[in-house]
């Protein structure tokens, strides 16, 4: 069993230039093989660069705050490697040996490390290959993230260590590394002691460990067998979901031939096809009969005999204009001759294209919204105040922003408008009976009554909230304002009755969406649809009566108040 081996030496100033001197071979190492190169894989190759030069400079990026102590942790070395039975899984014991693709497997992932765990607080690292086992030296300044000197912040005490260690161990064990004993008070935790185990190449002795030792082994195989049993586990089930996958896709080729035949039925009946049917004849690029003179390109013929230029767009129009018949003897015909597949598949292309010059013609109808009675705002509004407990100041702001009025009926009008502020819809309320509805024509999935509250118009919005009607939009705002006052942030206020006109684009990147619906099982669609957005529970059957019970707790407080001052 391999494991993974993270060891540091906390360096003060004046160690610096000693540790450098030996990992960059500055002076003479017995037991490292002359003829085998190191590698620096982080930092300047310039000989004449300085480790503690590159330390220096990298705390002097940031202005330290308080003046750096004489017995200060300047720099940790990282001593990096891994059992040489990873290295050299066949012979363990031949020093100075390894195979390429494990060396390269566990340099790449140790690099990677390095640069996500420490970015470039790492200055200088080097991967050595002259001594038994092969392993990394990197040189590390411990800048916390406000670019303050704080060794402890990273290494202070057992824990912090461990963390550095699990750390490295979570990205070795990727390529099949195993962690040594956690917690572990064992001698060689010193990197001056493990480093001599890397330079001899030997792995950790068993019989060097204790009972409680070899116990956490044994609990490290446990482990390791558990998550090769978890690992198993997951294969099954990634075998099972591919094979779901592939009947999946099994069906779904199944569909698109179906598709294919739909898009076949879809298109029209070729049109030299059914002229040769008519009884005409291909002379050069035209196709001629009688008086006929008739020219096709693609789904287009145009007829020049007796000087005119008649034509049309489908193999019906062409069979109704060579055989003077109308559409549905045209349509019948070409069952006799093409079949009802034929027929059906030459009706729904005619019907395509009769729709779609429709579309692109004429103009389509526009919402006329209902007209405003003033004579009869004065009792609107008296239902507004009165019934339904809105504040005078928030009617008048409605109805002077033309979103609320009144109509011949004495109906309440609430103007629904679309995200750029057109108006294409009215829902309207009864103040004289029960009536509620939208108006004829309203264009419901791209219009909605809305207001906003809180900074300027100019302002993004940043939170919106989310009714099931006008009134307990209206409710929600009012009862929101008479606790808290106007919003802080600009504040949009809108109806929405069904998820299916629910402007799911536009809300996803509204920051705060805060979801008002007396219907729970709506209320729950709209949080699925909108996964950020904040359930707002209402305390009644719906957000007017909460208002309207408010309102008159206002009333009874300030009556006792006024009773309270009389008698004073």
């Amino acid at each position: 069993m391999a494991y993974a081996i993270a060891r540091l030496k906390k360096l003060k100033r004046g160690n610096i230039s000693g540790s450098a001197s030996h990992t960059a071979r500055e002076r003479e190492t017995p037991n490292a093989d002359p003829t085998q190169k190191n590698i620096r894989f982080i930092g300047s190759l310039n000989p004449e660069e300085r480790l503690e030069d590159l330390v220096l400079a990298k705390i002097a990026e940031h202005e330290q705050r308080r003046k750096i102590r004489t017995d200060a942790v300047y720099c940790v070395e990282l001593l990096l490697s891994a059992s040489p039975s990873y290295f050299r899984p066949d012979c363990p014991t031949q020093a100075g040996y390894y195979e390429p693709q494990k060396l390269d497997d566990w340099l790449e992932a140790t690099h990677q490390w390095l640069a996500d765990e420490y970015g470039s607080r790492i200055v200088r690292a080097e991967l050595h290959l002259d001594e038994a086992t092969p392993h990394i030296h990197a040189y590390f300044v411990p800048l916390d993230d406000q670019g303050q000197l704080r060794c402890n912040h990273f290494f202070d005490g057992r824990q912090k260590i461990q963390q550095f260690q699990d750390s490295y161990y979570q990205t070795m064990r990727l390529i099949g590394l195993e962690r040594g004993i956690k917690g572990s008070r064992a001698q060689h935790q010193n990197i001056k002691d493990f480093y001599r185990i890397v330079e001899e190449g030997r792995d950790l002795e068993v019989d060097q460990l204790s009972a409680d030792q070899l116990k956490a082994k044994a609990a490290d195989r446990d482990r390791a067998n558990h998550r090769k049993q978890e690992m198993e586990a997951t294969a099954k089930a990634l075998a099972l979901e591919n094979e779901q996958l592939r009947r999946q896709i099994a069906q779904l080729e199944q569909d698109n031939q179906q598709l294919q035949k739909l898009t076949e039925w879809s298109t029209d009946l070729a049109l030299d096809d059914v002229a040769w049917e008519l009884g005409l004849w291909r002379k050069g690029n035209e196709w001629v009969g009688g008086n006929h003179i008739i020219n096709i390109d693609a789904s287009q013929f145009t007829d020049f005999g007796n000087g005119s230029s008649l034509g049309g767009n489908s193999a019906i129009d062409l069979v109704k204009h060579v055989n003077q018949c109308n559409q549905a003897t045209a349509i019948a015909w070409l069952g006799e001759r093409f079949g009802e597949v034929g027929a059906k598949r030459a009706a729904q292309a005619h019907a395509q294209k009769v729709a779609a010059d429709i579309i692109q013609t004429q103009p389509a109808p526009q919402f006329t919204p209902p007209v405003e009675d003033k004579a009869n705002w004065s009792g609107v509004e008296h239902y507004l105040k009165q019934k339904r407990s809105i504040p005078d100041d928030c009617v008048q702001m409605l109805h002077n922003q033309g979103l609320v009025y009144a109509d011949s009926k004495a109906n309440v009008v609430f103007v629904m408008r679309d995200l750029n502020g057109k108006t294409k819809g009215a829902f309207l309320e009864g103040t004289t009976n029960k009536f509620s509805g939208y108006e004829l024509g309203t264009v419901r999935r791209d219009s909605w009554f809305y207001f906003t509250l809180g900074k300027k118009p100019s302002e993004q919005t940043s939170t919106a909230v989310l009714s099931d009607s006008p009134i307990d939009a209206i409710s929600v705002a009012m009862l929101e304002y008479q606790v808290k006052g106007i919003p802080e942030n600009r504040t949009v206020y809108m109806a929405v009755d069904d998820t299916s006109n629910l402007p799911v684009e536009r809300l996803r990147n509204v920051t705060h969406v805060q979801v008002a619906f007396s219907q729970p099982t709506v209320a729950q669609a709209v949080k699925q649809l909108l996964p950020h957005s904040k359930l707002l529970k209402c305390e009644t059957g719906d957000w007017n009566t909460q208002l309207v019970n408010f309102s008159r707790q206002l009333q009874q407080r300030h009556s006792q108040q006024n009773n309270q001052e009389l008698e004073l």
